[in-house]
């Protein structure tokens, strides 16, 4: 699904034109199109235990898998683009089931002795979407056509209805059959309909200054309220949320929101800095940052093997602050850096990042009781799909604002007069001369704001790096104790 992520395809269609057009899409459009796609993922990935309990864990991972392969061939055989977001949607509901019933599906299908690793390769899988989605999307639509940054998923969508067909039955859970949670079903999606469009519209509305993002928040937190109460008295809910009683659980997930939040922020910034201001052209920014993934395919199995040996919590803690430090190192960055001395630092933070990964998934899985593993599964992913676009949204906001600030700083401290006269002495004329300062300024207070966000996101990566202590102590075997 790499070169199906949303900075990957929709970049991908923007520069291409639309589908079935030969102009480009609205900018609007594209944010609101991506907005619905994102809100019915993330509507649907917590329902993941419930759905799994009802028609049986393989079963739902089989008919999603096919599911998103039909999709992905009607978005890549799209001729409008209402019928592309349509099919981007129903891709969205599809694929929300598949990543946290992999993890499911792993701890059934390998050994206890084997889990760590498998969840470690499972991991790497996670980041190099992100990482690879861009550049992939950008060679197969420069080079190609759009349309194949969804055709390429249907070979692998039939790879993966086999094998699971093939080997995944001895392992299928149960049919339970339960109600229908109609009332807890419709508060999910209207708080996570109401969050989803703050952070999607917010940034371009001035936040809270418009009446419109205002009355959405408030929607958002009352439904959430009212989500919380009904789900927890009800005997058959939509989302269980009783496995928030184990402090494991609690601690581990909200460090994993805290820390995939401040890991993701370089990856929303990084490739647009470089892109728009160090010039790099799309397929480069997307390399650079690859070289992240690419370092934890280095540590993954050095991480699986510490786990069973080491206190887990002492790995988080040890890679989150890792991620910490070489982010504080990328504060040294300056306007001139090239290509490899911003992707070689790309390439050690990688490192750490199996470190806070896999030990979290393990904790968050580990501390629950197995007939829990599928909601907790679900839970996760959830949070992480939260935590991306919250960290998404308030880094971009906050990146743009400290640039304005920074841009009127510089402004009020130069002195511009000696270089004037020194450009105007070389025969460039007055309006060039000053469209050549604007830019130096621009160019510097973004930058500037740049660091200032990595010092916002290293506060926070160190935070969640002291967090996980408050989870209770592992067993020996690197487990996490029941019912806490």
């Amino acid at each position: 699904r790499s070169a199906s992520t949303p900075p990957g395809r929709w970049a991908g269609i923007n520069r291409n034109g639309g589908a079935g057009s030969g102009r480009n899409p609205g900018r609007e459009f594209l944010g609101m199109a991506g907005g619905i796609i994102s809100e019915s993922a993330a509507i649907c990935v917590p329902l993941t235990g419930w759905i799994a309990g009802r028609f049986g864990s393989v079963r739902t991972f089989v008919v999603s898998m096919v599911g998103f392969g039909i999709l992905s061939f009607l978005c890549g055989i799209s001729i409008t683009m209402g019928m592309l977001v349509a099919c981007r949607i129903g891709q969205g509901i599809f694929g929300a089931f598949l990543m946290p019933l992999s993890q499911t599906l792993l701890l059934k299908v390998f050994p206890p002795e084997k889990r760590n690793m498998a969840l470690g390769m499972w991991a790497v899988t996670l980041l190099m979407g992100p990482a690879l989605g861009p550049m992939i999307g950008g060679y197969l639509t420069e080079n190609y056509s759009w349309h194949w940054i969804f055709l390429i998923n249907v070979p692998v969508a039939i790879l993966c209805i086999g094998v699971g067909i093939v080997l995944l039955k001895p392992v299928e859970t149960d049919r339970q059959t339960q109600p229908i949670d109609f009332i807890g079903l419709a508060l999910l999606v209207l708080w996570v309909g109401c969050l989803q469009l703050v952070l999607d519209l917010g940034r371009n509305h001035d936040w809270f200054a418009d009446p419109m993002i205002v009355a959405l928040s408030i929607t958002s937190f009352v439904c959430l309220l009212l989500f919380v109460i009904w789900e927890l008295g009800e005997d058959h809910p939509i989302v269980d949320l009783r496995v928030f009683r184990h402090r494991g659980f609690s601690v581990s997930l909200t460090v994993l929101s805290l820390a995939f939040a401040g890991y993701f922020a370089g990856f929303v910034i990084v490739p647009q800095w470089q892109q728009a201001w160090l010039g790099f052209p799309a397929t480069s920014a997307g390399l650079s940052s690859s070289f992240s993934a690419t370092g934890a395919l280095f540590t993954a199995p050095l991480a699986a093997f510490l786990m069973s040996r080491l206190d887990p919590r002492l790995l988080v803690s040890g890679g989150i602050a890792w991620i910490a430090a070489t982010t504080l190192v990328r504060t040294t960055w300056t306007t001139d850096a090239d290509f490899w001395t911003l992707s070689i630092l790309q390439l050690v933070q990688g490192l750490g990042v199996t470190f806070m990964m896999l030990p979290l998934m393990s904790l968050t899985l580990n501390t629950v009781d197995d007939n829990e593993v599928a909601s907790a599964a679900g839970l996760q992913s959830f949070m992480r799909t939260i935590a991306t676009a919250v960290a998404t949204s308030i880094t971009l906001s906050y990146w743009a604002d400290t640039q304005r600030l920074a841009r009127s700083d510089a402004v009020g401290a130069m002195q511009p007069e000696a270089v004037q006269d020194s450009l105007t002495g070389l025969g460039f004329p007055p309006d060039q001369v000053r469209q050549i300062l604007s830019n130096m300024v621009d160019l510097e207070a973004t930058t500037l704001a740049l660091i200032h966000t990595f010092w916002a996101t290293s506060a926070i990566l160190l935070f969640a790096a002291a967090l996980i202590w408050l989870a209770p102590r592992p067993t020996r075997s690197g487990g996490m104790p029941l019912g806490h």
